[in-house]
């Protein structure tokens, strides 16, 4: 199977015939050879990424393959083009377009995130070099957990101890729950990203059966005119508000069923908690960016 045969199809089948391809391609990568054709596979990945075209099952594996070869969308902080500016009531921000990814959390993993005090607060070294806790990294290299981690799906399994060091190390800082409800909701006080009503396959909750995260920004319509993507699916994600020893999430994503993805759902959870379905994204004010 080479690319021009497998654009010459149509629908499932092309994008089944791409997924192939892309596997093909990464084995010959990982066996060190040089991929034939690797820049012009990944842009036709990208097209199918960004599109609407094909089953959600299959464009899940359309975008696994893609972060597997390298997604061009996933990059830093540092990074213009990683963040959106929005304006909002209680003062501009530049928001994560994407939730924090798997490639950008095993980057701080390897530049020492966890070694660096001085990006972790008081409470969070006491959590940090306390006994009873296991760290990411353990946790991940599972075989059980080996579906969750692809690098341009959200990274998950992050506690609130462990997001907070990684926005300090960029500068940034999580969103607050109202800034983060009005980010989804915008002036015209959408109750979901695109609007309403919720309908289907606009968002990767329960109801869309694909029983994992997917790469970031798979579903078009959880977007907002300013681009920020997955704030009703995907991943629930913690925000900066605490109620008591609580802090409070955003609870839409894959595990989720639709309810959970309106713009005001929220949940609480204990700042250590570990989930499959919760991740994070970071924010600036936009003055200081």
């Amino acid at each position: 199977m080479n690319l021009e045969s497998a654009l010459s199809l149509q629908g499932d089948e092309r994008l089944q015939a791409l997924a192939r391809l892309a596997d093909q391609l990464t084995q010959a990568a990982d066996a060190g050879e040089e991929p034939d054709g690797l820049a012009p596979t990944v842009s036709a990945l990208l097209e199918v990424v960004g599109g609407a075209d094909g089953s959600a099952q299959l464009r899940m594996l359309v975008g696994e393959a893609l972060g597997r070869l390298g997604d061009p969308r996933i990059v830093g902080p540092g990074d213009e083009g990683y963040w959106a500016r929005v304006e909002l009531d209680l003062g501009d921000v530049h928001v994560g377009r994407y939730p924090v990814t798997i490639a950008e959390w095993r980057k701080f993993v390897s530049e020492g995130g966890y070694e660096d005090d001085d990006i972790w607060d008081d409470e969070g070294l006491a959590w940090r070099d306390s006994t009873n806790r296991r760290l990411w990294p353990e946790l991940a290299a599972r075989d059980s957990v080996r579906h969750l981690v692809v690098p341009n799906q959200p990274v998950v399994g992050v506690c609130w101890h462990e997001a907070r060091a990684y926005a300090s190390k960029h500068g940034a800082r999580l969103l607050s729950f109202s800034e983060r409800m009005e980010v989804a909701r915008g002036n015209e006080k959408r109750p979901y990203p695109w609007g309403e009503p919720f309908g289907s396959g606009n968002a990767n909750t329960r109801e869309e059966v694909l029983g994992k995260p997917c790469a970031v920004g798979l579903f078009a319509g959880d977007r907002t005119p300013e681009g920020v993507y997955d704030l009703a699916g995907n991943v629930a994600e913690w925000t900066a508000d605490r109620v008591g020893d609580e802090c409070v999430i955003h609870p839409g994503s894959w595990e989720q069923p639709s309810m959970a993805s309106w713009a005001k759902a929220r949940e609480l959870a204990r700042k250590g908690t570990r989930g499959a379905d919760l991740g994070f994204r970071i924010a600036r004010d936009a003055d200081e960016a």
